[in-house]
């Protein structure tokens, strides 16, 4: 038996050097056609192109890009929004139980608040110190024509608060209500933390439904760049350079910011608590900003957004507590589009705003971030809030409005890349602190 087996063996060894043909075969295997090769971002970026060529070729007709194309990208953010919220439930779900102690959940969400509220901080201080600087309202003509604009009244901060919690389990769910969906998945992660071994049954199921979601969330993330081509035609072919031109220092102003944001504070805070470089961490956010950058949604982004923070190394049950609360509360992009708007709307009009006031600006842009919902143009309710907490004219919002999408794109960028960066940083410490924990027990 044993001769038997060598010889078998030395069958299979020498056979690829007997035959030629089949070492070339097994040689080209692993080659695969040029389109295969190309990543996830490549194509995502390539989509992005190709839509802005086909915009900019249906200027004249922008008609058949919103009958015949827009349905693409309607039909990928349906997908997104249809697993978003039995994502999030379940992955903050599992992410709680995961960490065994609500004075772990306690410790991770009170770092993520304190870098959220400072990185929103410097966000709006960012778009201010732009906005005068390069005086982003220079030279604009009004036109009277353009002040039609109903400001619709911002909720309270007392109603914001009372908004958090919901009445009932399932309402949340229909209407995706992201922070009354939070809300759910804490108090039943809290709640099978408290019932112990009895609730053996509830975490497999959990961490079997957040699985499942992982999986349709996957298949629906290869589709994207049909959903990015079929977002971004519609938007150029509608909002050509004629729409641009009058506004055209006001988006680059604001561009300015928000890529100054990315650069310096999302790669500093990545650099000085996550220890990664900042090229890597940029690399590998690639596909969730280009993403972002088409959809101007950052619930929307979120799915790919946990992809990319676990691919970068971040733990499970950081990555999934993190990430949701930041696509509902974080909204730095949102901050910088309100601080450059607030000084473009007062240069415009004529009024100049003290110090005082811009402080003011910066403490109600952090505040109405926190009640902003992550979808497109929600900006523009919480913009005429801010405008109102300085004694600005709220009409001042119909200036930016057809410039609004343009904007939309790029602070959802920065939205998501925030709350990314912020995973990186809190996993990190999490980290480094079970690592000392661990030594001292060592020891």
């Amino acid at each position: 038996m044993t001769d038997d087996k060598e010889a078998r063996a030395g069958k299979a060894q020498s056979a690829p050097s007997a035959s030629p043909a089949d070492g070339a075969a097994v040689a080209d295997e692993p080659k695969k056609p040029w389109f295969k090769r190309l990543s996830l971002t490549t194509w995502i970026f390539i989509a992005l192109a190709l839509g802005v060529a086909a915009g900019l070729a249906l200027q004249g007709t922008p008609e058949i890009a919103d009958t015949y194309i827009k349905p693409l990208g309607t039909i990928f953010l349906n997908l997104i929004k249809m697993i978003v919220v039995p994502l999030v439930l379940f992955s903050i779900i599992a992410g709680v139980v995961s960490l065994e102690d609500v004075k772990k959940v306690g410790a991770i969400g009170g770092k993520t608040i304190v870098f959220y509220l400072t990185t929103t901080a410097f966000a709006v201080t960012l778009g201010l110190i732009f906005a005068n600087v390069m005086n982003v309202g220079a030279g604009y003509i009004l036109p009277a024509e353009d002040l039609v604009y109903e400001a619709k009244e911002a909720p309270s901060f007392i109603d914001t608060i009372v908004n958090i919690f919901p009445s009932n389990f399932v309402q949340p769910m229909a209407d995706a209500t992201m922070l009354q969906v939070i809300v759910i998945a804490l108090v039943f992660g809290f709640g099978i933390i408290a019932a112990g071994k009895k609730a053996a049954i509830v975490v497999e199921f959990t961490n079997a439904m957040s699985d499942v979601c992982i999986k349709v969330m996957h298949g629906i993330i290869m589709i994207a760049p049909f959903g990015v081509f079929g977002l971004i035609t519609p938007v150029i072919a509608n909002n050509g350079p004629e729409v641009l031109a009058p506004l055209l220092w006001l988006v680059v102003v604001a561009y300015v910011a928000m890529i100054c944001q990315i650069a310096l504070v999302y790669s500093g805070i990545v650099k000085l608590f996550a220890r990664m470089s900042p090229l890597k961490f940029l690399k590998n956010q690639a596909p969730a900003m280009g993403f972002a950058f088409a959809s101007a949604s950052s619930v929307g982004v979120l799915p790919l957004n946990l992809e990319c923070a676990k691919k970068m190394g971040a733990s499970d049950e950081v990555a999934s507590f993190v990430l949701p609360l930041g696509a509902t509360i974080n909204m730095d992009g949102t901050a910088i589009y309100q601080g450059v708007c607030a000084i473009f709307i007062a240069q415009v009009f004529g009024i100049d705003l003290t110090i005082g006031q811009q402080f003011t600006i910066v403490l109600t842009a952090v505040l109405a971030s926190i009640g902003t919902a992550g979808v497109p143009g929600s900006g523009m309710i919480m913009l005429a809030m801010v405008l109102q907490s300085v004694g600005l004219p709220v009409e001042g919002v119909a200036l930016v409005a057809g410039v609004d999408r343009i904007l939309d794109m790029m602070r959802t960028v920065v939205n998501i890349t925030g709350d990314a960066a912020v995973v990186q940083s809190v996993d990190a410490i999490q980290k480094r602190s079970y690592a000392r924990k661990e030594q001292k027990l060592a020891a």
